[in-house]
């Protein structure tokens, strides 16, 4: 039997924002934190200094039993191995809601990248997974079951891939496919790569694989109703986002619970919000700095979108993918 995994807490792990997060939730000693996506635990650590309780949630079994000897050591962290978009249901069942604030960081961590057994990445050779949960539809899974049509549009929708057809096509003759390197090399031939080229187009594939299989922008859409459901009345919402993807779907729904909503055309007036706002103080997306991307070139692509919550009650509509 494996040892549980250990959260090197020295470890050159980085969170992303992480000043600009903690800003924005004004953790004050005694107020209650939920960490949807605690990882290596970098914004639950910090919260945690300044004096706040932190529920810590995260899908992924290594991040929670690496995380258990943080939970052992501090009286102020609870972990919960669960999806964030669960979070409402596991609080209320705890009788842990509502809560002063909630994080999320979006998107697959550094640790699961660079662990070439999880298949997330195709720099080093590993299984076919990228299952964050390690449960359900794997990739591999995904790329030797799927017809043709699915694995086209899910390389178009989530991975921007402006060939997706050609690059199903390959796929769907090179199988079964079981390893990373297999895979990126599938699909660097049918797009004709070169060493010398700029970006490597199996990036784009591999997003698009990991997003489809981990339901990843139907996670954020629930999540984001979940953490509408338990903040406070003045409580502070922080997502950092990955993906243009995820941060229109963050920035259309905090922009539609303030009030507004989608702008009309010139011969359309702009529609009426649907009830009483359930969230003020939208901040403008904030970027990284130079300095940060020069010490974590991850936080390149790194957007942060604040809100705080308003006394009304939770909307009934759902969030638009």
């Amino acid at each position: 039997m494996s040892s549980p995994p250990i959260l090197d807490t020295s470890a050159p792990h980085i969170p992303v924002l992480l000043d600009e997060v903690l800003a924005a939730l004004a953790p004050e000693p005694g107020e209650t934190m939920v960490d949807g996506t605690f990882g290596a635990g970098g914004y639950t650590l910090a919260l945690l200094k300044s004096g706040a309780r932190v529920i810590a949630f995260d899908r992924d079994p290594d991040a929670i039993a690496a995380g258990r000897g943080i939970e052992d050591a501090e009286d102020g962290l609870t972990l919960i191995a669960a999806d964030f978009s669960a979070m409402a249901s596991e609080l209320e069942t705890r009788g842990l809601a509502p809560v002063d604030g909630v994080t999320l960081d979006i998107g697959v961590s550094s640790m699961q990248l660079d662990q070439a057994e999880r298949g997330f990445s195709f720099q080093s050779d590993g299984p076919l997974d990228m299952r964050m949960a390690q449960a359900g539809m794997s990739a591999a899974d995904f790329v030797n079951e799927a017809d043709e049509n699915e694995i086209a549009d899910v390389l178009y929708q989530y991975g921007d891939e402006p060939k997706s057809r050609r690059v199903a096509r390959a796929i769907v003759a090179a199988r079964p496919l079981t390893r990373t390197g297999e895979l990126a090399h599938v699909v660097r031939r049918a797009l004709g790569y070169k060493a010398h080229d700029k970006k490597d187009p199996a990036t784009r594939a591999f997003q698009a694989i990991r997003i489809h299989v981990n339901r990843e922008l139907g996670e954020l859409a629930d999540g984001l109703l979940a953490a509408e459901r338990v903040l406070k009345p003045g409580g502070r919402l922080a997502i950092v986002t990955f993906h243009s993807l995820e941060d229109r779907m963050v920035k259309r729904f905090l922009r539609t619970r303030s009030g507004g909503a989608p702008s009309g055309s010139r011969h359309l007036p702009q529609a009426k919000a649907a009830a009483e706002p359930s969230f003020s103080h939208v901040g403008r997306g904030v970027r990284a700095g130079e300095a940060e991307v020069a010490r974590n070139p991850r936080a390149r692509s790194a957007t942060l979108r604040t809100a705080r919550r308003t006394s009304a009650q939770p909307w009934t509509e759902e969030v638009t993918t």
